[in-house]
């Protein structure tokens, strides 16, 4: 066998085997299109939405306010108690 017909033996596997890999790509791509639309149409991926956050309690700058007081008054005591 000489080297030409090797280089043309593997060139053709190698196109075999990416045409064997694109395919199973594709068949991949299907089923799971095929699988969303099949889940969505009985309608099981009601579950998966995130429920809307009801909020009752302060807003996000009142909590951030909250917070940093809580902090300072922290710091302040630890300065005041360190000399002790």
């Amino acid at each position: 066998m000489t080297i030409v017909e090797m280089l043309g033996q593997s060139g053709a596997l190698t196109l075999l085997g990416m045409g064997i890999v694109f395919g199973f790509l594709v068949i991949l791509i299907v089923a799971v299109s095929l699988a969303g639309k099949v889940i969505h149409a009985l309608g099981l991926d009601k579950a998966a939405l995130p429920k809307p956050a009801v909020s009752s309690g302060p807003s996000g700058a009142a909590k951030t306010a909250a917070v940093t007081a809580a902090i300072t008054a922290a710091v302040a005591e630890y300065r005041k108690n360190e000399g002790k």
